[in-house]
């Protein structure tokens, strides 16, 4: 018995080499097409849509979803999808901006989104993004209020015709341009550096930093953050303590004009988090 047990991992063993190796090979001879103008084949295709429905529905399982019928509730909801989802998505008798259509995956219309997935799912989805489809994170951007009416907005677009939109259009229109509030639907609370290390990457952090226990862009423009909790200056002007560091996140270019750090609208829990996160960095390169 233990012989035959022995064959049967060494088997396995070889097996899982061989996979190994053959998928090593198959990357580095750029088999793969990694362009935007081909899409996956059908296969592949279906079967990401299935991880991506089951993945979203065992995380939303749990999600308590408010009362959405509230009218006011779905017209605050339509000015946020027209501010930041027909770009991508369309609408009913509106085509995406000529961007989104070179997504891929191509966005998803959400008329048979909002048709055939529960409300719980929809808020799932909105709020903390799907990755490697272009679809954001908006829980960084919009309040979870805003993201529910965006929810009951949807619950009526299934119904709505191309006029029918364009007379919702009509009849709410875009309000004057405004700075955007600072995303908090509950008190402040100490900063969470867990929290705060993956808001470093949705607020692009790791595009110009590298950044240890962030995965991202691989060419940089500022300096590593590695031992950052050791330095005794934030950016050479401001004194490293956590309220500093705050300030420094949330407008960098009031402290220093210069600075090519640009203001990306932090919010003051997330200044808070990746100011917790930052401290955390004590090892020095």
């Amino acid at each position: 018995m233990t012989s035959r047990l022995r064959i049967i991992g060494l088997t396995l063993g070889a097996a899982a080499a061989v996979g190994i190796v053959g998928a090593v090979g198959l990357v580095y001879s750029g088999w793969y097409d990694s362009s935007a103008t081909r899409p996956h084949t059908a296969p592949v295709n279906h079967v990401l849509d299935i991880a991506l429905q089951r993945a979203v529905t065992v995380r939303a399982a749990r999600v308590d979803v408010p009362p959405l019928d509230d009218p006011e509730r779905a017209i605050n909801g339509f000015r946020l999808f027209r501010a930041h989802c027909v770009q991508c998505h369309g609408a009913p008798g509106v085509a995406p901006d000529p961007f989104a259509r070179g997504l891929m995956p191509a966005p998803a219309s959400l008329v048979d989104t909002a048709r055939h997935w529960p409300a719980g799912e929809v808020y799932w989805v909105i709020r903390y993004g799907v990755k490697m489809t272009g679809m954001p994170a908006w829980q960084y951007r919009i309040s979870d209020e805003e993201i529910w009416d965006v929810v009951a907005f949807m619950k009526t677009l299934p119904q709505l015709s191309p006029v029918q939109y364009r007379d919702w259009n009509q009849r709410h229109p875009r309000e004057p341009a405004a700075a955007a509030p600072a995303v908090a639907d509950s008190p402040l609370r100490p900063g969470d550096a867990e929290a705060g290390r993956l808001a470093m990457q949705q607020y692009l952090c790791v595009t110009c930093h590298a950044i240890p226990g962030v995965v991202g862009a691989n060419r940089h423009v500022g300096p590593p953050l590695e031992g950052m909790a050791n330095q005794q200056y934030i950016a050479g002007l401001l004194p490293n303590t956590p309220a500093n560091m705050v300030r420094w996140l949330r407008n960098p270019q009031d402290i220093d004009p210069a600075s090519a750090m640009p203001d990306l609208g932090v919010s003051e829990q997330d200044a808070r988090d990746m100011a917790a996160f930052l401290a955390t960095l004590d090892d020095v390169p």
